[in-house]
């Protein structure tokens, strides 16, 4: 072992010491409510597949149709021979769908985040990100090279303390999620709408849990609040959650969206998506909008479990959306309660520093349209017995 190795393991162990390790578990099936994991059935409530679309027999259907045709590998980045039929048309139906003038298609939501904010803001310029943004949206800042300020999570009057040092003149974003993807609650969008407005700054939503889940037809947040292009500049989307799929969009004006092919690196010298992907978000698009029941019915397991877990004096966060977290504290408090649902055959992942501030690690419980109610009451009655 080098001195380096030596290094290095001393410092895993004093993460282990802190449990604050992270450890892998070998999924053995396709992803649904229950998975095959370590040769065991266990029932699932970490996904982020909320609309159960991740094994929807159409959208397998629409991708091994688009292998057969396409293959598997998009061959190259967008800008040289990699930008196919089924990219494209999924950009335009994403437009669409959104309401914005154009979309773009990215890899992974991370380089989404970190292409749409570099690629628009430099040095000089200066940033506003709420505090509880996706590591994504903060690398994003950071990478820019412009001016990073961070506001208090979901506290205007802080973020417009944060905007009087601003110049006159000095181009201005403000960065937030839609939906928080560890307390489960959204952003003030109108608020942030109006002073972004006011203050001559662009707004960017990233709404990867909102997408599918809220609005009438799975618009999002954006939809939900009723806000247009002109209110919202910069909207970004993930396929890995309610669509089921991979990969993610920046939906904007043509602007915006032809600036990004210009200069967003994470966009210019990557790979695309492989076209088999684009043809099955296409699929789980449609099935996103017209199967306005898997919304009702996912909000109602949220509504029954928050009846349940209030009943059982469980500290729950003020959250609708599908993300319910239960807030234990302590990282080994956590992970205990973790390890005591996995042995009752409950998988539920424990959330700890850095990804959420010390004192305050939690359980992470996630709903898909996928659950029945029977499955929540197995969850409330083996929370019922870790609880007490």
């Amino acid at each position: 072992m080098t001195a380096k190795d030596k290094q290095l393991q001393q410092a895993l162990e004093e993460l282990k010491q802190a449990d604050l390790y992270r450890s892998r578990r070998v999924i053995d099936s396709a992803q649904g409510v229950y998975l095959q994991v370590d040769g065991k059935s266990v029932l699932n409530f970490c996904s982020n597949d909320y609309l159960g679309l991740a094994n929807h027999p159409e959208v397998i259907k629409s991708f091994k149709e688009a292998a057969d045709r396409y293959g598997v590998g998009s061959g190259s980045a967008h800008l040289v021979c990699g930008h196919g039929r089924e990219h494209h048309a999924l950009e335009e139906e994403l437009a669409d769908f959104t309401g914005r003038e154009r979309a773009l298609l990215f890899s992974t939501g991370y380089m989404a985040n970190l292409g749409a904010i570099a690629g628009l803001m430099a040095k000089g310029d200066v940033i506003y990100e709420d505090k509880l943004n996706h590591a994504s949206l903060l690398d994003g800042g950071l990478l820019s090279g412009a001016k990073f300020k961070r506001y208090l999570h979901n506290d205007l009057h802080n973020l417009q303390l944060k905007m009087q040092g601003q110049e006159a003149g000095q181009n201005a974003m403000i960065v937030t999620d839609g939906v928080f993807s560890m307390d489960g609650n959204v952003a003030c969008l109108p608020d942030l709408s109006a002073l972004a407005e006011q203050q001559g700054a662009l707004l960017l939503v990233d709404d990867a849990h909102g997408f599918g889940v809220l609005g009438q037809s799975g618009g999002g947040i954006v939809e939900q609040c009723q806000l247009t292009q002109a209110q919202v500049p910069l909207l970004v989307g993930t396929f890995g959650k309610a669509f089921g799929t991979s990969g993610a969009f920046v939906a904007g004006s043509e602007a915006l969206i032809e600036t990004l092919i210009q200069k967003s690196r994470t966009y210019i010298y990557t790979t695309a998506l492989p076209p088999a992907i684009a043809a099955a978000t296409r699929t789980s698009l449609k099935l996103l909008q017209a199967d306005g029941w898997r919304r009702d019915k996912l909000n109602q397991l949220i509504a029954h479990f928050r009846r349940g877990a209030e009943q059982l004096g469980l500290e729950l966060m003020p959250s609708e959306s599908a993300i319910q977290p239960i807030i234990l504290g302590e990282s080994q408090k956590a992970m205990q309660a973790s390890a005591a649902l996995l042995k009752q055959g409950i998988w539920v992942s424990a959330i700890r520093p850095p990804t959420v501030a010390q004192g305050s690690a939690r359980l992470r419980i996630t709903f898909s349209a996928a659950h029945d109610i029977e499955h929540v009451d197995q969850l409330l009655g083996a929370l019922a017995g870790i609880s007490q």
